[in-house]
């Protein structure tokens, strides 16, 4: 994985390494994937104003979010089937969160359990969960996340309907799957995944042990969530949640300001600006272009997290500048699980954190409690208002 020079680069080797159905599945996005593009490209819109002459020898990279200790402000976002990727995923990407100091957040559709992760490391745990209908299996979750330690909870609020993503429905990557020979014959011209992850254990979502729902059938418990959305999901819930949980919550899915004043007027400790990585609504605006509005919204009484697009560390010390106190990571991660299981994903963080380290020197900013928005400028030349 040394060989890899950049997330971009560890893209490539993913892609290599994968069949282009499950590649497809982790690289796409909804329709016409317009959404999806700007998460990365209107990061460009923002340009560095560097300040010089100042002792940049000593930096610091560190923080705290959500109340976790970090050695850089990012943090392991939650993605679902990460084990498609590599055998037990999950794992993999929660030991290399450990050993780089970062948050790692488990998805509820994770191919490893709650319990499995907090044996594998002792990285700071979040738990990720959507908005179900049975609370009994939504509450024995979250009890569960609790006894193993987690330190935060995380609501998923832009889901309650699923964004069609169309590389899926061509490469037959639905419920229940429509794989051709085409796909088989492509599954086997991938021998590195094949052995690994097609011809290994078998895949299902763990967190479902112990449930109603079958836990070593995928098919079925995709059905089973895909009928658990509650389009009738309000505020209110955001209450019970909170009760029941009884330690901080963050919301992921937020992309305005009505919403981020509302989330913070119902006790939410942070806000994740969130577009589902461009899973969800094609068109929606960019996690960036949603950015400041919902800082600016907040006024400080909850931490805002950036969630989208995150491909180089200049991108994550834009996003600090503009007012955020991290940024989630989901395809950069996957990309390099994909590449090279553990080590891929270490090698995915090491260049983001390197990456961000060198900016702030070279921007004159050598501690991320500097960067504010008089780091920044527009393409186009004109400042961005100051906080």
């Amino acid at each position: 994985m040394k060989t890899a020079l950049n997330i971009d680069e560890l893209r490539t080797l993913a892609k290599r390494r994968l069949p282009k159905v499950i590649f497809e599945f982790i690289d796409g996005g909804a329709f016409d994937e317009v959404t999806l593009r700007a998460n990365q490209s209107d990061f460009e819109h923002w340009r560095f104003r560097t300040r010089v002459l100042g002792d940049i020898t000593t930096r610091d990279t560190s923080t705290t979010i959500m109340g976790t200790p970090a050695a850089s402000p990012l943090v392991l976002a939650p993605t679902g089937l990460a084990g498609i990727l590599s055998r037990r995923g999950e794992l993999s990407a929660s030991r290399a969160a450990a050993a780089a100091g970062v948050p790692y957040c488990l998805s509820t559709m994770a191919t490893c359990s709650i319990e499995q992760i907090a044996e594998a490391s002792d990285v700071h745990r979040w738990f990720q969960l959507y908005v179900l209908r049975d609370r009994g299996i939504t509450r024995a979750m979250i009890e569960r996340a609790r006894a193993t330690g987690c330190k935060a909870l995380v609501l998923t609020v832009d889901t309650k309907v699923q964004g069609p993503r169309e590389r899926d429905m061509r490469n037959g990557f639905t419920v229940p799957p429509k794989f051709t020979p085409a796909t088989l014959l492509d599954f086997a011209r991938h021998p590195g995944w094949l052995f690994d992850v097609g011809l290994g254990p078998k895949v299902t979502f763990r967190n479902f042990e112990g449930t109603k729902v079958a836990a070593d059938d995928a098919v079925t418990i995709t059905q089973f969530v895909a009928g658990q959305y509650d389009l009738s999901v309000s505020w209110k819930d955001v209450e019970w949640f909170r009760s029941v949980w009884g330690g901080p919550v963050a919301l992921k899915g937020v992309l305005t300001s009505e919403d981020a004043k509302i989330a913070v007027d119902h006790g939410i400790e942070a806000v994740i600006v969130s577009n589902h990585g461009g899973r969800q609504l094609d068109g929606a605006v960019s996690a960036v272009q949603a950015l400041t509005e919902v800082v600016d919204a907040v006024a400080g009484r909850a931490e805002v997290i950036l969630d989208g697009g995150i491909r180089r560390g200049s991108d994550v010390v834009k996003a600090l500048a503009l007012g955020a106190r991290a940024c989630m990571i989901g395809r950069a991660w996957l990309y390099g699980l994909a590449a090279g299981g553990e080590a891929g994903v270490a090698r995915s963080l090491e260049i983001l954190m390197k990456e961000i380290d060198i900016t702030m020197a070279l921007l004159g900013r050598p501690t991320v409690a500097q960067l504010d928005r008089s780091a920044l400028t527009t393409a186009l030349g004109s400042a961005p208002r100051h906080r």
